[in-house]
C-alpha cells in the first residue's frame, strides 16, 4: 500500500546519465549530470545497480529505432536495482524491494544512477541471483517465451525451428521451448553446437556444413533470430499453416503467401506477469542465465563498441554495473 514515506521527495540531487544528443556511433554517448526524476503515476524511481546492454540500444543510439525517440535521451532499458520511490497508484512494490524489469515502451533512461520505470514492466527480482546477473534477462528473456508462445503458439508436441540459438535470446527460446514439451530444431556452429544442445535442443544443425532445408515441412514454427538470407529460406520448411516469427525484420508478406504460412515481426511487450514467471523458473534452477562481459557504467562507449564489433567481447549479454 503506498504511504507518505514511499512518495519521492522534492531534490536538487543530481544524478550521472549517459546520453546522446544527437544519433551516430558510440562516441556519440555522452555523461551528463542531471536531476534525478521523480516518479509520475504508476511509475517507480529505481536506484540502478545493473543495467543490460542490447542490440535494441545500438539501435536508438543510431537512430533505426522502430519507435519515436526524441533527443537527448539516456540510453538503457534492462535494469535491476531498488525501489528509491513510487509514484501514485503503485501497490504491488514498495521502497527498498529489489526489482528487476525495463525502464519504459521506449526502452530508454537505465544507463544512469537512478532510472524511471513503468510500474507494470518491472517485477521482484529473482531472490538466488545478484543484480548484475537480474539485469541481463529481461528484454531477451520475455522476447523469447512471446516468440514462442504469444505469437508463435506453440504447445507440447510441435516443432520449432529456432534460428541463433546459441544467442542471448535463442539460448532463452531452447530452454523455454524444451520445458513446454516442444521439440526443438535449434542452428549453431562450432563450440556453441554443444552448448545448445545442453540448453535442450533435439537436433542441432551446423549451419555452416549443413542445410537446415533438410527438415522441410516437419517444422510448425520458426523463431527467426537471424533475418537476411536465413530468414528467407525459412519458409520452406514450415507445414502449411505455419508461423514464421521475426525479432529482427519483417519477413515477406509475397512469400508467406506463396508458401501458405503466417509471418511477423514483432516488438517485445515486458509485463510484471512475465518477470514474476522467468523469476519463479530462475529460483527453481529451471534456467540458465548468461552473463558476458561485466562493465563499469562510465564504460558505456566501450559497451558499444562490443556491440558493433569494433572491439572483442565474451558471449552472453553485456552489463554494466551501476553500484
Amino acid at each position: 500500500m503506498t504511504t507518505t514515506a514511499d512518495k519521492a521527495p522534492k531534490t536538487d540531487k543530481t544524478m550521472k546519465a549517459y546520453r546522446v544528443h544527437a544519433f551516430g556511433p558510440p562516441e556519440a554517448i555522452i555523461a551528463e549530470d542531471i536531476e534525478i526524476p521523480a516518479p509520475g503515476k504508476g511509475e517507480v524511481l529505481i536506484r540502478v545497480h545493473a543495467a543490460g546492454v542490447g542490440p535494441w540500444d545500438g539501435w536508438i543510439r543510431l537512430g533505426n529505432s522502430a519507435l519515436p525517440q526524441p533527443l537527448p535521451l539516456t540510453l538503457g532499458s534492462d535494469l535491476s536495482g531498488t525501489v528509491e520511490a513510487i509514484g501514485d497508484g503503485v501497490t504491488q512494490v514498495a521502497r527498498g524491494d529489489a526489482v528487476y524489469g525495463v525502464t519504459n515502451p521506449r526502452f530508454i533512461g537505465a544507463y544512469a544512477e537512478y532510472a524511471i520505470a513503468a510500474a507494470g514492466m518491472i517485477a521482484r527480482k529473482p531472490a538466488s541471483i545478484d543484480h548484475v546477473e537480474a539485469a541481463s534477462i529481461p528484454v531477451i528473456a520475455v522476447t523469447a517465451r512471446q516468440a514462442l508462445f504469444d505469437h508463435a503458439r506453440l504447445t507440447a508436441g510441435q516443432t520449432v525451428l529456432i534460428h541463433g540459438a546459441a544467442g542471448n535470446v535463442g539460448a532463452y527460446a531452447v530452454q523455454f521451448a524444451r520445458k513446454a514439451g516442444v521439440k526443438v530444431i535449434a542452428t549453431a556452429s562450432g563450440s556453441d553446437i554443444e552448448t545448445v544442445r545442453r540448453l535442450g535442443a533435439d537436433i542441432v544443425v551446423d549451419f555452416r556444413s549443413q542445410r537446415f532445408e533438410d527438415f522441410a515441412h516437419e517444422v510448425d514454427a520458426v523463431i527467426d533470430l537471424a533475418g537476411g538470407e536465413t530468414q528467407t529460406r525459412s519458409f520452406a520448411v514450415l507445414n502449411r499453416g505455419g508461423r514464421l516469427i521475426s525479432a529482427v525484420s519483417q519477413p515477406d508478406q509475397e512469400l508467406a503467401k506463396t508458401y501458405g504460412v503466417e509471418a511477423l515481426f514483432f516488438l517485445v511487450n515486458v509485463t510484471t506477469k512475465e518477470l514474476n514467471e522467468i523469476a519463479a523458473m530462475v529460483d527453481a534452477a529451471e534456467l540458465e542465465t548468461n552473463v558476458g562481459d561485466v562493465l563499469p557504467l562510465d564504460a558505456a562507449i566501450a559497451a558499444h563498441e562490443m556491440l558493433e564489433g569494433m572491439r572483442p567481447h565474451a558471449k552472453g549479454k553485456i552489463v554494466l554495473k551501476v553500484i
